[in-house]
């Protein structure tokens, strides 16, 4: 995989400029997650990047126990606590009376997240919501769900599909969940969208797939 250090900085670097620029009609527009306005998918922004900042203060003791893989094996479509998330960042995204307040909180801090990600080596151990892992690793979670998002945060909105190393790390982490490169005659937007469940497979994308399909959403 690329440097999660070099793939993060573009990623979170990318949602920044777009979050700074919704006003507050943009903010009630949907996204590409089921439910959510783009206000409540901002909130669900800031608290990754709250989330990245503890996880960075939190050293831990060895062995890591997943990897920049193996941690979205536990994020699966149709959990009921994922379910129950979702529900709960819609009621208080709606605390806000208006969009800027929260997007401009969302950039300050994702751009905190980078300050102290360019501290680290990358092999140091972490803990985050009950896992230990290596920052690297880290990194590479929080850039995959950057790059996911920000294709949510696209859909109904104009702006640039996330940069190619981005999409490319997501890539990865679907193909290493699957066990083996799929579906390598999609482009990467598209593999990432039917990857995380953001757009149905086709009949035809089943038959080509085989057993894979039954895989998919691969994580969400």
């Amino acid at each position: 995989m690329a440097n999660p250090t070099s793939v993060l900085e573009v990623a979170y670097s990318d949602l920044i400029a777009l979050v700074e620029k919704l006003d507050d009609d943009a903010a009630w527009r949907p996204t590409g997650c089921a439910g959510w306005a783009a206000r409540d998918l901002v909130f669900h922004l800031l608290g990754d990047a709250q989330r990245a900042l503890v996880a960075l203060g939190t050293p831990a003791t060895g062995p890591a126990d997943v990897d920049a893989v193996t941690y979205w094996r536990a994020w699966r479509p149709g959990d009921p606590d994922a379910d129950l998330s979702r529900r709960n960042t819609r009621i208080m995204a709606s605390v806000w009376s208006g969009i800027r307040p929260l997007a401009d909180l969302y950039a300050e801090t994702a751009r905190a997240v980078l300050v102290h990600a360019r501290r680290f080596e990358g092999d140091e151990l972490v803990a985050t919501q009950g896992h230990t892992l290596t920052v690297g690793d880290l990194l590479a979670t929080l850039a995959v769900e950057a790059g996911v998002h920000q294709l949510d945060l696209t859909a109904h909105l104009p702006g640039p599909p996330p940069a190619p190393p981005v999409l490319r790390l997501v890539r990865d982490v679907l193909d290493g969940l699957i066990g083996r490169p799929v579906a390598q005659d999609w482009d990467d937007a598209h593999y990432v969208r039917a990857g995380t469940g953001r757009t149905p497979l086709t009949a035809a994308e089943r038959e080509s797939l085989g057993p894979a399909a039954e895989l998919f959403p691969v994580f969400g």
